[in-house]
């Protein structure tokens, strides 16, 4: 997750007590989209992860050859995976991130940590819960881990919006569904149980589901279950009926293919492990707009992240794409509402016909419709759903990756996409 949409779409940008159980849960998983604009962001390098061996083999795992399916629900602004986490089970809706790692949720005892609606997770209650010891090769593989005076594996981990949870690092099993309908149980995950947790988070948020390409990554733990480390995402529009729904799939029955696909390299960066793909330029209209004029283009400048509501970018890009759209547009900009800040926004009393945008990646061109790349921040406005951003961090946002259908493959190192109506995928 990387910068927060405040509301109106105003751009701003202990380790605990810890607990023993015995540990092999589950939770079945359901997608739906957070009821806030306000998100965590991408994790900063105060916990940097390194690439796992022997640990990554999950052990006590059903096979299921069509992988895990679930359905994404739309709200305002982020996502929400609901997680049964436990034994008996429990309910808990984390946000999805694919900026992030971590598998987390707040746990009693919970000092300092932010409020939520539902009850948090007990591991005292849970007859599957192990917690991981601070000598074994997953607490190692942390930087900057501690061992609690219990001898468990104690994480801090930080978002770039200040965010962050602290607490042991524990084993669960979870149960998804599966494309055949059929519960999966897959048993010892790694995820983090908080139980101090502090930041930008609504009441419905009870944690986070890292979707990152890193090792501790929801992605990465189950990949060796359903064939490779791949997912596939559609994510239904900000203005759709709360009624829809979109999907997710993992592993070999997340492929993305079929007339319209098409693909782009990841680029992998030392000690990364978000999604970075190359942006050569952004059209609108017939017009071509580069990423940068005056330097050479760098691989990877760009980050595929569904944790984050807008789309961020350099400065230059920016101005001239909100120039290009005056241009093109026949509608006047709105300069008359001081909640809008300096964001260029429309009036419309139904959905904005703007001009039509083309995202040009490294070889994938993706086009962006307006539904894609207007949001509606109050009733008969319409705003750009871009923003700039000068601390160099760019981000392609879940409101630009609706109604396509994008498939991660970590293995192959590609992410591909697909022009779909998610609604009805």
């Amino acid at each position: 997750m990387a910068n927060i949409l405040c509301c109106f779409f105003v751009l701003y940008t202990f380790l605990c007590q810890t607990l023993t159980g015995a540990y092999n849960s589950g939770f079945s998983v359901q997608l739906i989209r957070h009821n806030s604009p306000n998100s965590p962001s991408y994790k900063s390098d105060e916990l940097h992860m390194h690439r796992l061996g022997s640990f990554y083999q999950v052990p006590n795992k059903s096979y299921a050859p069509n992988g895990p399916f679930t359905r994404v629900t739309s709200n305002n602004g982020d996502y929400l995976m609901k997680l049964t986490l436990g034994t008996p089970p429990v309910d808990v809706y984390g946000l999805v991130d694919t900026g992030s790692d971590l598998v987390w949720a707040q746990c009693t005892p919970c000092q300092g940590c932010y409020k939520q609606k539902s009850p948090m997770f007990e591991p005292l209650r849970s007859k599957t819960y192990t917690p991981v010891p601070c000598n074994s090769e997953e607490c190692n593989s942390l930087f900057g881990h501690s061992c609690s005076p219990q001898k468990l594996c104690a994480y801090s981990y930080s978002y770039a919006d200040s965010s962050v949870t602290k607490g042991v690092l524990a084993r669960e099993t979870i149960t998804f569904s599966s494309t055949d309908e059929e519960s999966v149980v897959v048993g010892d995950i790694i995820f983090g149980c908080g139980h101090s947790n502090s930041g930008i988070f609504n009441e419905n948020d009870m944690g986070i589901i890292g979707l990152g390409g890193g090792p501790l990554s929801l992605v990465s733990q189950i990949g060796s279950l359903y064939g490779s480390r791949r997912f596939s995402q559609c994510l239904v529009p900000f203005h759709a009926d709360p009624q829809t729904s979109g999907t997710i799939s993992f592993g070999d029955a997340s492929d993305v293919s079929g007339e319209g696909v098409v693909t782009t390299p990841l680029v992998y960066e030392e000690g990364q492990s978000s999604y970075l793909v190359t942006l050569e330029g952004i059209s609108v209209g017939d017009i071509f707009v580069p990423f940068n004029s005056s330097e050479m283009l760098a691989k990877g400048n760009i980050m595929i992240d569904s944790g984050t509501p807008a789309t961020y970018l350099p400065q230059e890009l920016y101005d001239r794409l909100v120039e290009e759209l005056k241009v093109q547009s026949s509608l006047l900009p709105i300069d008359d509402d001081p909640d809008l800040d300096t964001q260029l926004c429309y009036r419309s009393e139904t959905n904005l016909e703007g001009p039509p945008l083309i995202a040009h990646f490294e070889g994938a061109d993706v086009p962006l419709m307006s539904i894609q790349t207007f949001i509606a921040p109050k009733d008969g406005v319409f705003c750009f759903a871009m923003a700039s951003t000068t601390d160099g961090e760019y981000i392609f946002g879940n409101f630009a990756q609706s109604n396509i259908l994008i498939g991660f493959d970590l293995d192959e190192k590609l992410v591909s996409f697909k022009p779909t109506d998610c609604a009805n995928q």
